[in-house]
């Protein structure tokens, strides 16, 4: 909407956060490559960082699981995001789910700063608990983007990341082998499978 007061200063920059949230395989690294493309398009300063534990595809470049790839900054903790995050317009975080929880506090700097941050990751572990700073963070953003993969077993809207290999640690990075993306109802329903045969 036009602002009066727009008129008697010069445009500043304003700062806003959006978060890209979904289970695995439902498109937020690509949505996030694609937004980053698209500030770059504009002539716009982009930063892209991921996590230094995330080596799957690269060491350095967000790549997507159909293989489309940004270049970006390997960071182990959040506090580094703001010392390389230096005249920048857009700064693009991905697999968010892996940071320190003082990441809400770095992007709640970066967008008073008047940068845009876009973010990715997973919502929910694999057991459907949500993940590190992701409900902090979309709590805090002005626009939340939730992408679905489909159900694997019924065709229906993934509602989390179901874990095929047999290891309870909450951080474990893995692909089509590790896990398949599934509905709550199957989700549901493979618990009580588990349940009736542990009792």
């Amino acid at each position: 909407m036009f602002n009066e007061r727009d008129t008697h200063s010069p445009i500043q920059r304003r700062g806003c956060v959006e978060v890209i949230c979904g289970s695995m395989f439902s498109g937020k690294t690509e949505e996030l490559i694609r937004r980053m493309k698209r500030a770059q398009f504009a002539k716009q300063k982009v930063e892209i960082f991921k996590p230094t534990v995330d080596t799957r595809y690269s060491e350095s470049d967000v790549v997507s699981h159909d293989q489309h790839a940004i270049p970006s900054t390997p960071v182990d903790s959040s506090g580094n995001i703001l010392l390389l995050a230096d005249d920048v317009d857009v700064v693009g975080i991905d697999e968010a789910q892996f940071f320190d929880d003082g990441l809400v506090d770095v992007v709640n700097q970066l967008a008073e700063r008047g940068i845009r941050v876009i973010i990715a990751g997973l919502d929910m572990d694999f057991r459907g608990v949500p993940f590190g700073p992701m409900p902090a963070l979309m709590a805090i953003a002005e626009d939340v983007y939730k992408v679905h993969a489909i159900c694997v077993r019924c065709g229906s809207l993934a509602y989390v990341s179901h874990r095929l290999v047999d290891s309870e640690k909450r951080v474990l990075l893995g692909e089509t082998g590790e896990y398949e993306p599934i509905c709550r109802h199957c989700f549901n329903q493979l618990a009580k499978s588990v349940d009736n045969q542990a009792g």
